[in-house]
């Protein structure tokens, strides 16, 4: 089934959207907000790490999931990844995984993360079928 929505009432992300380019390439620092902003409404805290130096190449965002969990991410141009397994932690030893979007990464590391999306999205579309589009 398809639904067609109006531009303003299609669910998208900001991620993209947001983000500020210097020539080729993108300021990491305003994709970590864009980043924080799309999915802080699916996590239990989430913010831009103040601790850890972010640079126009690299940021560090601090994740702690609905199951408790924490995390240090790191940003830039090849994804998102888990450097730390607590607040502004840095390991420099672990080699975990790229991730294009932080919904992949979220939903690879938290159960609760996907039931929240998908509630969102459900009501969404409820709003949208009560609206008669």
């Amino acid at each position: 089934m398809e639904i067609d929505c109006p531009p303003e009432e299609s669910i998208t992300s900001t991620f993209d959207e947001d983000s500020a380019e210097l020539g080729d390439v993108k300021d990491m620092r305003l994709e970590a907000d864009a980043v924080v902003n799309d999915v802080l409404f699916a996590v239990t805290e989430m913010h831009v790490s103040q601790s850890l130096t972010s640079a126009s190449d690299v940021a560090y965002i601090n994740v702690e999931t609905r199951e408790g969990n924490r995390y240090c991410l790191e940003l830039t141009e090849a994804g998102l990844r888990v450097v730390g397994y607590a607040f502004d932690q840095v390991n420099e030893e672990l080699n975990t995984q790229y991730h294009e979007t932080v919904y992949s990464l979220l939903d690879t590391l938290s159960p609760g993360y996907r039931e929240a999306f998908g509630n969102a999205l459900l009501q969404r579309l409820e709003k949208l079928k009560q609206n008669g589009q």
